[in-house]
């Protein structure tokens, strides 16, 4: 999603409406046959696997096969690079420590990964994804990174409860462009289950498609949601929440909130720079 995608105007758009739609489509017509391509190919995949997991595990199949980086949202190999370092030099000015344990929930093929992997000490990075073939192509960036002696874990799930993790074991929980794709359900039950992995200094930071208008979703893969409906979420499951302000400064569409079991030393409910754990 472009970085302007936070204009106050894109921020009151429905995507899902039929006006915008036609509008988008007499703006862009070279989209327009991609789009149809996409929509017939999400209800191919929405019959065959009505829940939502089966249905983006299917999705991220499909997406793998023609180009991993693409598969987990950049378009070139410059970009996945420029995310990737977005996203580990964010983490590192909040105080990421190579002594830190870090789960990476939708760790895709590394694109931020392979910088903390090589950032943390050896055994500390936990990554896992609902997709069997994006983590086969996170073994390839491993490799080619050679950063097989950091013995970094990489699970594939089929949900988020992280039942299998210990609790009060990471520092820094981190999803990033998961819950742009998740239906509402998804992402509470990861809310419900993360405070028991998180240790009390902790956080979970996870960024999201932000809208001041209607809630809405596009093809069950794009869900855009209102600010205040994700921090009353966390609360509601006992958990600290704000919303990251300087994140906003990033060259970067989606927004981020972030949660902890306590209330955090410095940043504030603006989340200012200098947030450490």
């Amino acid at each position: 999603m472009p970085a302007d995608a936070t204009s106050p105007k894109k921020l009151r758009n429905n995507r899902a409406a039929l006006a915008h739609k036609v509008g988008y489509a007499l703006r862009h017509p070279g989209r327009v046959i991609p789009y149809l391509r996409r929509a017939v190919r999400d209800f191919r995949l929405r019959l065959k696997h009505p829940d939502h997991i089966g249905y983006y595990r299917a999705v991220m199949a499909s997406d793998t096969r023609r180009n991993p980086e693409a598969a987990v949202g950049s378009q070139t190999h410059e970009r996945w690079l420029a995310l990737g370092q977005m996203q580990f030099d964010y983490l590192l000015e909040h105080g990421l420590r190579p002594e830190h344990r870090m789960l990476d929930i939708g760790c895709g093929n590394l694109r931020a990964g392979w910088r903390f992997i090589d950032h943390l000490g050896t055994g500390n990075y936990y990554g896992i994804d609902i997709s069997p073939h994006i983590l086969i192509a996170a073994k390839k960036t491993l490799t080619e990174r050679r950063l097989q002696d950091k013995l970094p874990h990489l699970t594939l799930v089929g949900d988020l409860t992280l039942d299998f993790l210990p609790s009060d074991h990471f520092d820094v929980v981190h999803a990033h462009s998961v819950f742009s794709h998740s239906p509402l359900e998804v992402i509470e039950e990861c809310l419900a289950h993360v405070g028991r992995v998180l240790t009390d200094t902790g956080f979970f930071d996870f960024t999201f498609d932000r809208t001041e208008g209607a809630e809405h979703q596009v093809l069950r893969e794009d869900f855009y949601y209102r600010t205040e409906t994700l921090l009353a979420l966390a609360r509601g499951h006992g958990l600290q929440a704000r919303f990251m302000e300087d994140w906003e400064k990033r060259p970067h569409g989606q927004s981020k909130i972030r949660v902890s079991r306590a209330p955090l030393a410095g940043g504030g409910a603006s989340g200012r720079p200098g947030s450490t754990l």
